[in-house]
Formats: structure tokens, C-alpha cells, sequence
């Protein structure tokens, strides 16, 4: 396994934690929604395509939260919530 580095950059742990969610999980991590520095280390939202359909619009995705420790390495996560890509949030 290769060494991290001691203060990723914010682009790395992003990138790191797309991959790491997508080969626990094994589906395709699609955006980071959110993220920002918790007291050790990362906390980020990560949008998953669960259940591709025709059309795209119709796809179900999931809202992961997702939390890294300070070199970036995942440490636990737990969905959210799930929607159809083509539907706003009932807030918005």
C-alpha cells in the first residue's frame, strides 16, 4: 500500500474519497456535494448513481455522508437519502 501524505490537498482527498466510497460500495460516486474540515479530519456529502434508467433524467441516485480521517483515508459513511436524478429537493 503507498504512503499518504501527511496534508493531502483538499483536490486529493476529493478524488480519494470518490474512489474509496465507489470500491466499498461498487457503484459510481458522481459528485462531492458538500465538504469541509471536521475536528479529525474530512466530512463530505458524495452523490451515487444506485440504479441507471432511460432516460437519464429517470436514474435513481443517493446522498452518502461520507467522513475521512486527516490523511484522507475513509473511516465510515452512511446513505443519506435516495432520489430521481430529474427531481429538485422539497426544499428547493
Amino acid at each position: 500500500m503507498a504512503n499518504k501524505p501527511e496534508n493531502p490537498s483538499a483536490v486529493d482527498v476529493l478524488r480519494g474519497a470518490r474512489a474509496q466510497l465507489s470500491e466499498l460500495i461498487g457503484m459510481p460516486a458522481e459528485s462531492v456535494s458538500s465538504f469541509e474540515r471536521a475536528d479529525n479530519g474530512w466530512q463530505l456529502r458524495i452523490e451515487v448513481l444506485e440504479l441507471a434508467r432511460v432516460p437519464d433524467t429517470m436514474s435513481l441516485l443517493a446522498s452518502y455522508e461520507v467522513e475521512l480521517d486527516a490523511q484522507g483515508g475513509l473511516t465510515g459513511y452512511r446513505r443519506l437519502h435516495r432520489y430521481e436524478r430529474g427531481r429538485a429537493d422539497k426544499n428547493a
